[in-house]
């Protein structure tokens, strides 16, 4: 967060999929909670990353805000005070888009939120909740300004594991025997119906490495391209 480590090349020679031809930001949001043992006043914390470059996608900021205990909806990402004057708007959202627009010079036309996934019971309720805020922040900006926004829910806790077809073969998978970055699987083990996929995004050298489970809940476009790039 605030360094970068590499640049895609796809992105200097501007051919990152439904990046490059149109600036893009891309946030991930998620809530940690305390554990039982901690004390009763202790909050849930909610944190916001977002890119803060254009086209690269490869250096971003990171905001937290405290909350109330267990409260799965992220609450800080859009505020509006009332000063006796006139209302004073903020937010976690707000204020990404405004570090994104004095770092590149343009203002985003896409947003791809990626978010830790909630329970079923609770997923719409906390699309609708944060669909809403990032609508807000768009438009507390400018009346007009209305991107297109892509909600990604992400889930980390699964017992799915991906494993190469063709062991042995050296340039397909390392040598502790793990799928390379960038390995999607869109078929077979997905839901039937639902827009949805499996996304190894990191390198494994030990051990079994879990893959991340995808769903698009909003804005079902075709990001394969895109994710297996941002995944090496």
């Amino acid at each position: 967060v605030g360094g970068r480590n590499t640049v895609l090349l796809d992105a200097v020679v501007g051919n990152l999929p439904r990046v490059s031809n149109t600036p893009t930001i891309i946030f991930g949001a998620d809530v940690s909670h305390p554990h039982h043992g901690e004390g009763r006043s202790s909050p849930s914390i909610a944190a916001v990353v977002a890119s803060q470059d254009w086209p690269e996608v490869t250096n971003y900021a990171g905001l937290v805000r405290p909350q109330a205990r267990h409260e799965e909806i992220i609450q800080g990402l859009f505020n509006e005070n009332d000063c006796g004057s006139g209302c004073i708007s903020g937010g976690m959202i707000k204020e990404h888009l405004i570090s994104f627009m004095r770092s590149t010079g343009h203002i985003p036309r896409r947003i791809i939120f990626y978010r830790d996934v909630v329970s079923k019971g609770r997923l719409n309720m906390v699309l609708e909740h944060e669909l809403s805020a990032i609508k807000k922040a768009c438009a507390s900006l400018d009346p007009i300004y209305n991107p297109q926004v892509t909600i990604i829910m992400v889930q980390k806790q699964h017992h799915t594991r991906l494993f190469a077809g063709n062991y042995g073969v050296g340039s397909t998978i390392f040598q502790s025997g793990n799928v390379l970055p960038g390995t999607v699987v869109d078929k077979e083990i997905c839901h039937p119906t639902d827009f949805d996929f499996y996304l190894c995004s990191h390198a494994g050298t030990k051990g079994s490495q879990p893959a991340c489970s995808l769903s698009c809940s909003l804005g079902r476009e075709q990001l394969y391209g895109q994710r297996f790039a941002n995944s090496h």
